[in-house]
């Protein structure tokens, strides 16, 4: 209200010229007053005012966070390819801009060629020699300031110009205040609306994997950065990156942050880390950061406790985070540590009602089925005896082999049921085993197992880890949707990969109903994700089947 009274004023005693062109100056300030969209707000005011001064050429210079130079530069006038010609926009360190960023007053010239403090322009750029500089204060403070150059037909800026504009600046404030708040309200909102997306979807049972990736993807998606990647401590006490959300996820996945890095024990100790351009600074030390420019290092704390780091790497050269952004993405990495820590809790009390069913049924094996499977061998062992038919004598002997058989892998399958994860040994195939072990309590059947090659010896620990995590998502998909009565697993760690390298193969494959038309694809896209996150793919086709039915995966990875 201050501002508009402040503009009502400067209309009053106004010239009869002037005076004639209020009802367009009014007209003006309705346009530049519409809609909310701050990018929209600032390209209505560059061609407003362009039209209203007559102005071949406008401009709003933004000023960055700073005071020091522009973080922003709208123009109105200047062709697609005048703006390929002349490159870069200005930064506003230097020239007339630069000093109308130190100095926020009016300025009209009649030739900016000839001021002292003009630099020139770079090739490419169309002639300019009229200027009319007027700063927009929203708030009280400069937020940029409004450029007109080239009066049409030759004339000069007027004083009448001058003023015109002035009264337009002073409402352009206004919308631009507005504007800024109306975004700073609905970016809080996708924000709040990210976190409450990324509670909800670890609470809903995924596993740790599978939970640190949709917090990356959420990262990447409201920081609007091209990645979004989180880092875990490692044993040297180092960080790693275990999840990663990019176009081009290949070669990030595993990268390690040495223990002596700059950044790592800020990171450690519970301190984010602001980067404005990852490929030049020399905290950064890895590959990796010569494909991003600015980012955000945020730690993944809850309860003083640092879980891990959430980073988002904008492109090179993309604009720099802001204050809000910084904020909210702070707030944000809070509350995903917050509902890690609430998942994992959720998964081992998920975890402790397993281990206490799987006692049960261990005890009931034994004491039950072992029990009469035993009495049921000794009334055959009696029955035999007392037979005098050679046949009937051979028939009842293979029928307890088949028993003793029966009773040691029931006892096999007590101890597995029996064994805590931490009692289990760390290979490859032992891991497999587990898992297909795991899934046959579901299935009601035992899926086999075949092995090609040194597995423990050749596969590496992230693709050991993720290859486990692949193998869980299709039995779980066999399970939940083919109705299978057949599966079975493969690991290849003799085979190469489509670029020559060396790799495992993963397959599974089933006898079931196969992938309807129209069917959801989550679970397979899930597996070509982490396969390609690693360099490597995944596919599927005919299952086992007659006639090609059911289905078979593929998953490959690097070594």
């Amino acid at each position: 209200m201050d501002a508009a009274t402040e503009a009502t004023r400067s209309l009053q005693g106004l010239s009869p010229e002037l005076t004639a062109r209020v009802p367009h100056l009014l007209e003006a300030m309705r346009t530049v007053g519409a809609g909310l969209d701050l990018h929209v707000t600032l390209d209505r005011i560059v061609a407003t005012a362009a039209e209203l001064a007559d102005a071949r050429y406008a401009a709003i210079g933004i000023v960055d966070e700073t005071r020091a130079g522009l973080s922003d530069f709208v123009t109105y006038g200047v062709t697609t390819a005048q703006h390929e010609q002349i490159g870069a926009l200005p930064d506003g360190h230097k020239g007339l801009l630069g000093a109308l960023i130190h100095d926020p007053k009016p300025l009209r010239l009649d030739n900016l060629t000839e001021d002292a403090r003009s630099v020139g322009f770079p090739p490419g750029h169309p002639p300019m020699r009229t200027f009319l500089g007027v700063p927009i204060r929203v708030q009280g403070e400069v937020f940029g300031n409004l450029y007109l150059t080239e009066k049409r037909g030759g004339a000069e800026f007027s004083e009448e110009d001058l003023h015109m504009v002035r009264v337009l600046a002073t409402e352009a404030g206004i919308a631009i205040g507005n504007a800024r708040l109306h975004a700073a309200t609905r970016q809080r909102e996708r924000w709040i609306d990210g976190s409450v997306a990324v509670t909800t979807e670890l609470l809903a049972g995924s596993d740790v994997d599978d939970a640190l990736a949709v917090v990356a993807e959420q990262a990447r998606k409201l920081a609007d950065s091209a990645a979004g990647i989180v880092l875990l401590p490692d044993d040297e006490g180092g960080l790693e990156i275990v999840a990663v959300s990019a176009d081009e996820p290949a070669g990030i996945m595993g990268t390690q942050i040495p223990n002596d890095s700059p950044v790592v024990e800020q990171l450690l100790t519970g301190e984010p880390v602001f980067v404005e351009d990852s490929a030049s600074d020399p905290r950064m030390v890895t590959d990796i950061a010569q494909r991003f420019g600015p980012s955000m290092m945020l730690p993944l704390k809850s309860g003083g406790r640092v879980l891990g780091t959430l980073a988002t790497p904008r492109s090179r050269g993309a604009r720099p985070f802001t204050a809000a952004e910084r904020t909210l993405a702070t707030q944000f990495a809070a509350q995903a540590a917050l509902a890690l820590v609430l998942a994992d809790a959720q998964r081992d009390r998920e975890r402790l009602a397993v281990y206490e069913d799987r006692d049960r049924i261990a005890r009931d094996l034994h004491d039950l089925v072992i029990q009469r499977l035993f009495a049921t061998g000794m009334i055959l062992e009696s029955a035999q005896r007392r037979t005098i038919v050679p046949d009937v004598a051979l028939g009842v002997g293979k029928a307890v082999d088949e028993l003793d058989v029966t009773i040691q892998e029931i006892r096999t399958a007590i101890f597995a049921l029996q064994q805590g994860p931490a009692e289990a040994p760390s290979g490859l195939r032992t891991r497999v085993l587990r898992e297909i072990g795991t899934a046959a309590v579901p299935l009601g059947f035992q899926p086999s197992a075949s092995f090609i090659g040194p597995v423990d010896s050749r596969v590496g620990g992230l693709t050991g880890k993720n290859l486990i995590a692949a193998l869980r998502e299709a039995l779980s998909n066999a399970f939940r949707h083919a109705q299978a009565t057949r599966i079975e697993v493969v690991v290849d760690a003799t085979i190469r990969l489509s670029d020559g390298t060396r790799g495992v193969r993963l397959t599974v494959a089933d006898d079931g109903i196969g992938i309807p038309d129209g069917g959801r694809r989550s679970g397979l896209k899930n597996l070509a994700k982490r396969a390609e996150s690693l360099g490597g793919r995944s596919t599927y086709g005919p299952g086992l089947g007659e006639a090609g039915t059911g289905t078979t995966v593929r998953w490959e990875a690097p070594l």
